[in-house]
């Protein structure tokens, strides 16, 4: 069977890690590179990097930043924002990253999925949405863009579905309703997601205690959460360590890669 992943997500604003709820109101945590430290000697099981703000600035991705993190790590490392062709992605690899995730430029430019996906493997290509429920779309849900500041009008499920079909390998799926509020993942839009595609799902935002991971990944197929405000975030009343977290996973059979 296959182990259940838990993941930290480093919101990168000038080099430093922050946290948010909704997407707004970003307070700073510390610099990446030490954070970084933390989270590979905690034993998380990957970690995604987002350069937040490039998008929306229509800048290159922190490179200096990714290095920095890269050579603090040796677990999967995910990388993203302001990645717009196949040369950024190849520079993002040759920085130290093993995966790319696409967001906005993904929206702007459904191409560049394909075209990293030949270039380097879908195993490489991380799809990224920024999803809002209540919209007028079939599923109920918008995907937004540039840090949740966007509204595009298209349905999330379609879109995601899509982005497995240009040859994502990999998506995470950010409810931008439950982002930052600690109170669980957003199960249902997880449970519509599961029945739309087949490559591996993250799911992100909500996460505030064991419970909630429980139930993602009981209650749904989801193969891999973030957990970032659980580990570092201040506005926790306290913080877990992913070992805590992973003995009450395998405590309740969920099966999860041990603390070493």
């Amino acid at each position: 069977m296959l182990t259940k992943r838990l993941i930290a997500c480093f919101d990168i604003v000038a080099g430093r890690v922050t946290k948010a709820v909704q997407f707004q109101d970003n307070i700073d945590v510390a610099p990446a590179e030490e954070l970084a430290t933390a989270m590979y000697t905690a034993q998380v099981d990957e970690l995604i990097f987002y350069d937040i703000t490039a998008s929306a600035q229509k800048r290159k991705i922190d490179m200096e930043t990714v290095k920095k993190v890269a050579s603090k790590v040796f677990i999967p490392f995910a990388v993203g924002g302001g990645i717009r062709n196949i040369e950024d992605m190849y520079e993002v690899l040759k920085a130290g990253a093993e995966k790319i995730s696409v967001d906005s430029m993904a929206v702007r430019d459904p191409d560049i999925i394909s075209q990293g996906a030949k270039a380097f493997g879908s195993q490489c290509i991380v799809l990224s949405t920024q999803v809002k429920r209540g919209a007028a779309t079939p599923s109920g849900y918008e995907v937004y863009i540039d840090g949740a500041r966007t509204a595009t009008g298209l349905d999330a499920i379609q879109w995601i579905k899509k982005g497995e079909e240009l040859g994502a390998g990999e998506i995470c799926i950010n409810s931008i309703d439950q982002d930052g509020t600690l109170m669980g993942y957003d199960l249902p839009l997880m449970e519509m997601a599961q029945k739309a595609v087949n490559v591996p799902l993250i799911a992100s935002g909500g996460a505030g205690k064991p419970e909630h991971l429980r139930d993602v990944f009981t209650k749904t197929q989801t193969q891999a959460a973030i957990i970032s405000s659980m580990l570092y975030s201040p506005r926790m009343e306290r913080n877990y360590s992913a070992q805590e977290l992973k003995a009450y996973l395998l405590e309740n059979n969920v099966p999860v890669r041990p603390f070493l």
